[in-house]
This record gives structure tokens, C-alpha cells and sequence, in this order.
């Protein structure tokens, strides 16, 4: 459906990946693995966290709601993307093009907020050991967790509503999801609102918990450096080290795709990047965890063996 100057859209049509039908195949099957393992990692530590007796705790109670929140981001695009790889009909409606976009960016920003919370939990834990248990109760986590998800969808229905109100000259979405940047892009005119609002507010809201992590692993360093001890930089080191991968695959990601302007937004190369933020950061977070993780390993080694004996 070719569409002209404030022509009103009633669907958009995706371009995908790639224009090479001999790809197709190859992309499926990759995506459609790394998809499989984002599921089964992520649930395996969903139900390791809460049968576990050993895991009862603040920091793998965060970590449970991380996993909940993966398989959701993943699962809002890679089956679609997965569909529409064979599919001649790679359209979306207008309403779900901006569901879809509601979803997705407040899932998108939660991630950030749980790896805030996170970051707090090991703060607490290495600089104010004796009064963890006083400060990081279930309560918090459950409080914190709950607003979070009220000012994420609040924050994503700004932004898709700034959308939905885009006079479009183009229905054609060279991506393979419905995003704020790609549909940015076919407005008919220069959308400056959009571009401020996701340049300030936006920002913001994406990147307060980036600064509110960097603090807390700064008043870590100071503590650890402060004890002198091998031994404190070791646990240091086994607490935080899986926390910092995973914060820096999110961001780096996050910064190099959202905040610069539309006019710099280079979709051909810039949705091969949304590959590695949607589909390879979700898979390897339950990886990453469980592979540097002792508690977590065992968990899944006790769950395994009763499953399966």
C-alpha cells in the first residue's frame, strides 16, 4: 500500500533482515535457536529461583523478574520476525504496529530498572554487609519492582502516543519490528517533538538507572580498595562480575541505537545492531548468570537431577 503526503496508514510493511532469498534459511534457523535458548535459559532460572530453598533471596528474586522480563522483550519481536522470514504477507496493522511499540519500550526500559535494582542489592551487600538483611527485604523488591513496571508504562505510552500521531508519507519499515526510530523515519515531516522527548525525557528514563549504577559500583571499588583484602576483591569481583557483563551488553547496545538524531539514524545498519539488543542480549543473560554463578549452578544441577532421575 504506497502511501503520500498526510495519507492516513492502516498498516505497515515490514523489509526485514535481508532481500536474499538464500539467507532466509540461515537466518531462521539461527534466530529461531538463539530464540529457543533465550526461553529455556531464562524459564530455567525463573523456576530454579523459586524452588530453590538457597535462592529465597533479594538478589535472585531481581534476577528471577530479569529472566521474566528477557523472555518477554524477545518474545514481543523474534516470532513475528521468525514468521514474516517465509512469509510473502510481512505486514502489521496500525494497532498492532503500536502495541507492539508500547510493549516493547516499556519491557525495553524495566530491563534497565532491574539492573539498577540489582546493582543497589550488591552495594548493599559488599559496603553495608551487617544491615543487608534489615534493607534489601522481599517487601522492597516487590515495591520496587511494581513501580518500575507503573512508570514504564507510563513512559512507553508517551512515546506511542507521540508515535500514533505521526503523519506518515511511507508505510514501508525497514526493520523487522515496529520501533520509535524506524517509524520516526516515514514521517512526512521532521518529528522535533518526538526527537526532543526521546532525547530528554527519554533519556532520562533510559539512562538515570545507567547513572544510578555507575554510583553504585564506584561506592564499591572504594570499599573493596578500602579493605585491603584479596579476599574481599575476590567476592567483589564473584558478586559484581556477571552484573557488569550483562550491563554492558544492555547499554552499549541501548546508547548506540536510541540516542542520536533521526536524521544520523542509519536503519540498514542500525537494525542488524537491534539483532544483537533483542535476540543475543536475552539469550546470554541466563548464560552468563549461571556460568559465573556457584549458587545458581547448583540450583540448576539439584533441579536437573530431580527432573530427571
Amino acid at each position: 500500500m504506497a502511501t503520500h503526503n498526510y495519507t492516513s496508514v492502516t498498516e505497515f510493511v515490514f523489509l526485514g533482515l535481508t532481500n536474499r532469498l538464500d539467507m532466509q534459511p540461515v537466518i531462521f534457523a539461527v534466530i529461531f535457536i538463539m530464540y529457543l535458548i533465550t526461553v529455556v535459559g531464562n524459564s530455567l532460572i525463573i523456576t530454579v529461583t523459586w524452588i530453590d530453598p538457597k535462592l529465597k533471596t533479594p538478589m535472585y528474586f531481581l534476577l528471577s523478574q530479569l529472566s521474566t522480563v528477557d523472555i518477554c522483550f524477545t518474545t514481543i519481536t523474534v516470532p513475528q520476525l521468525l514468521i514474516h522470514t517465509f512469509s510473502k504477507n510481512k505486514t502489521i496493522s496500525f494497532t498492532q504496529c503500536m502495541t507492539q511499540v508500547f510493549f516493547f519500550v516499556a519491557t525495553g526500559n524495566m530491563e534497565g530498572y532491574l539492573l539498577a535494582a540489582m546493582a543497589y542489592d550488591r552495594y548493599v551487600a559488599i559496603c553495608n554487609p551487617l544491615r543487608y538483611g534489615v534493607i534489601m527485604t522481599q517487601k522492597l523488591c516487590i515495591c520496587v519492582v511494581l513501580v518500575s513496571w507503573f512508570l514504564m508504562f507510563l513512559n512507553s505510552l508517551l512515546h506511542t502516543i507521540l508515535v500514533s500521531r505521526l503523519h506518515f508519507c511511507n508505510n514501508h519499515i525497514l526493520h523487522f519490528f515496529c520501533d520509535v526510530p524506524p517509524l520516526m523515519q516515514l514521517s512526512c515531516s521532521r518529528p522535533i517533538i518526538n526527537e526532543l522527548v526521546l532525547l530528554t525525557e527519554g533519556a532520562t528514563v533510559t539512562l538515570s538507572p545507567f547513572v544510578f549504577i555507575l554510583a553504585s559500583y564506584v561506592c564499591i571499588v572504594v570499599t573493596v580498595l578500602g579493605l585491603r583484602s584479596t579476599a574481599g576483591l575476590r567476592k567483589a569481583v564473584s558478586t559484581c562480575g556477571s552484573h557488569i557483563v550483562v550491563v554492558t551488553l544492555f547499554y552499549g547496545t541501548v546508547i548506540r541505537l536510541y540516542f542520536q538524531p533521526v536524521s544520523n539514524y542509519t536503519l540498514d545498519r542500525d537494525r542488524q545492531v537491534a539483532v544483537f539488543y533483542t535476540v543475543v542480549t536475552p539469550m546470554l543473560n541466563p548464560i552468563i548468570y549461571s556460568l559465573r554463578n556457584k549458587e545458581v549452578k547448583g540450583a540448576l544441577q539439584r533441579t536437573l537431577s530431580k527432573i530427571f532421575q
